[in-house]
């Protein structure tokens, strides 16, 4: 098997970048080609064994594909199916990990909550907990059974059959999930750094705003300021496990 030497970024908005992980991928002896599709960057037809595809988050979803402001979305559609076909490692992070289930055969339809269901936007600081253990799934080592991480949705993604799940919130059930030795989606953000969250906030702030209220852009500071530090070491150790797609593979299924 091929060394994984180059991560490969694919962003839909400037201010969704690969923050974290291109930090953790540099550490890791990676080189970092980061395309940006929205600004005319074209898009590979297939992966060279030695690259690892990241697709990241966006405000657009898999309802978009086919419309014309999102030209880029089907052709990103067919790579990350030709990916997992020649089996190569992937990760997707929120937008990224919808694209990626659709393509596996799953989907992505709108969050709600509650019974009657209503519309929810899963936005801010919150936990996941994990449905595996480490000796069942090593990508988890050395974390605990939780782990608070960033919400940014109001979607959620439907898992393909050849997924496996391992980890839920209480308001959305897929949140972190596998498919075979080498792909990954996240439904959550663990990539964010200070300063991309700022922007985030500022940038779509309407979509905090109908999230949480007129006060959630200065809760999300505040939340910030009280857990980026402790939690943003358990973020790096899972990038880095994430960026390990040769990791044992003992216990799978």
């Amino acid at each position: 098997m091929v060394r994984v030497q180059e991560l490969l970024v694919v962003q839909h908005v400037e201010r969704e970048g690969p923050g974290l992980l291109a930090q953790v991928a540099t550490e890791r002896n990676l080189a970092v080609q980061i395309l940006r599709p929205f600004a005319g960057d074209p898009l590979p037809d297939v992966l060279r064994p030695d690259q690892l595809l990241a697709v990241m988050g966006g405000p657009m979803g898999v309802a978009d594909l086919g419309d014309p402001a999102f030209p880029w979305l089907e052709p990103l559609v067919s790579l990350l199916r030709r990916a997992l076909a020649d089996e190569r490692p992937v990760l997707g992070f929120c937008l990224g990990a919808q694209l990626l289930a659709h393509a596996a055969g799953g989907g992505a339809i709108p969050l709600s909550v509650g019974d009657p269901p209503l519309p929810h936007r899963e936005v801010g600081f919150g936990a996941i907990s994990f449905t595996r253990s480490p000796a069942e799934e090593p990508l988890l080592r050395d974390l605990p059974t939780s782990l608070l991480v960033l919400h940014w949705h109001g979607d959620r993604l439907q898992l393909p059959p050849a997924a496996t799940l391992l980890a839920s919130s209480l308001a959305c059930p897929e949140q972190l999930f596998r498919i075979g030795p080498r792909t990954f989606g996240l439904q959550c953000h663990i990539e964010v750094t200070p300063a991309a969250l700022e922007r985030w906030i500022v940038e779509d702030a309407a979509f905090v705003r109908a999230a949480l209220g007129a006060g959630g852009a200065d809760r999300i500071r505040a939340d910030a300021g009280r857990w980026l530090g402790p939690v943003t070491p358990l973020w790096r150790i899972l990038l880095h496990h994430l960026l390990d797609p040769d990791q044992e593979a003992c216990g799978r299924s």
